[in-house]
């Protein structure tokens, strides 16, 4: 393997999307500053959201998928009065049947949407069916029936109320939930239950995973760092098993990471402790670099992910940059 550079891109960025561009517009400025095509990012942001979206570049992408049933947490703003054709302030509204609510019968509502629930999702959302995007088909006039799917709301909370248009109050919510939830259809069927109609005004992630917004970073400062040099986006780059510190971590000597590297079984001499099976375990080095990720089977880890090995004068998993 050809050796890497000590500006080469590995690791994670957490950025600030601001309302506007879509996540895959984010993802196209980080390859155009970085000078790379091994971008993605871990959850996407409808263009009119705002909020914390990380980015993995280089080695990093190749973690996503441990990245993807992280929590999330969103601080939204639902509309009350009307429906949205797509559940969201872009779509065509109409108005409700009913007349808008008080903030106490809002309160009462929420408590139905907490814990385990079966939720629809909208039919604009990029779910597949039958090789299609739901989107694509309700655009087209044709607009799919999916199916509910169970989702986790955690946490649930009117923290702000706002009836100046008695016709049209607005709700701000605080929403801690699990993959897979959809705000939007949070913001209908609360309408739908108080027979009134509502729809998303706004929305702002503030949480996804462990990557908060008070440390993400804004775009502009993105661009000054990739104006200023190569280096400088380094920098920015948290390391590339960031955020995956509720994965165990086994450390492996040199010769088990040779095993692994070459994609097989390893029983490490320095075991965790108990583990379930099938759990996934960050694989380290004698040096306390970030190897890959393996999956635990019967007292054996069975290589998953694993990294090229970095550059002797790569900082060790876990330090902080920038």
């Amino acid at each position: 393997m050809a050796r890497r550079g000590p500006a080469d891109l590995d690791g994670v960025l957490v950025l600030a999307k601001p309302a506007g561009p879509t996540s895959h517009d984010v993802v196209a400025l980080v390859r155009r500053l970085g000078g790379t095509r091994r971008v993605g990012h871990g959850g996407t942001l409808d263009p009119f959201a705002s909020g914390v979206l990380p980015v993995f570049l280089g080695q990093a992408t190749r973690l996503v998928e441990y990245h993807m049933a992280d929590g999330k947490s969103y601080r939204a703003a639902v509309c009350l009065g009307a429906r949205s054709t797509t559940d969201d302030l872009d779509g065509e509204l109409r108005a409700g049947a009913g007349p808008a609510p008080g903030r106490t019968a809002v309160l009462a509502a929420l408590a139905g949407f907490r814990g385990s629930i079966d939720q629809r999702p909208p039919v604009f959302s990029a779910l597949k069916v039958g090789g299609r995007r739901a989107y694509e088909l309700a655009r087209a006039g044709t607009p799919a029936e999916l199916a509910p799917r169970r989702v986790t709301i955690h946490r649930l909370e009117l923290v702000a109320w706002d009836d100046r248009d008695p016709e049209r109050p607005v709700a701000t919510l605080e929403v801690e939930c699990g993959a897979g939830t959809y705000i939007r259809s949070i913001a209908r069927d609360l309408g739908e239950r108080l027979g009134c109609g509502g729809y998303l005004g706004a929305l702002t992630r503030t949480a996804s995973g462990p990557f908060r917004l008070e440390d993400a970073l804004a775009l502009d400062r993105l661009r000054e760092a990739a104006a200023a040099g190569r280096e400088e986006l380094v920098r920015l780059l948290l390391p590339v098993d960031a955020g995956l510190d509720r994965l165990p971590r086994v450390t492996l000597s040199a010769d088990e990471v040779a095993a692994a590297r070459q994609g097989r079984p390893v029983r490490p001499g320095r075991r965790p402790g108990p583990l379930e099976q099938e759990a996934a375990v960050r694989l380290v080095g004698p040096d306390g670099r970030l190897v890959g990720i393996g999956l635990w089977r019967a007292g054996r880890v069975q290589p998953d992910k694993i990294l090229g090995a970095p550059p002797s004068d790569a900082p060790a998993a876990g330090d902080e940059r920038g």
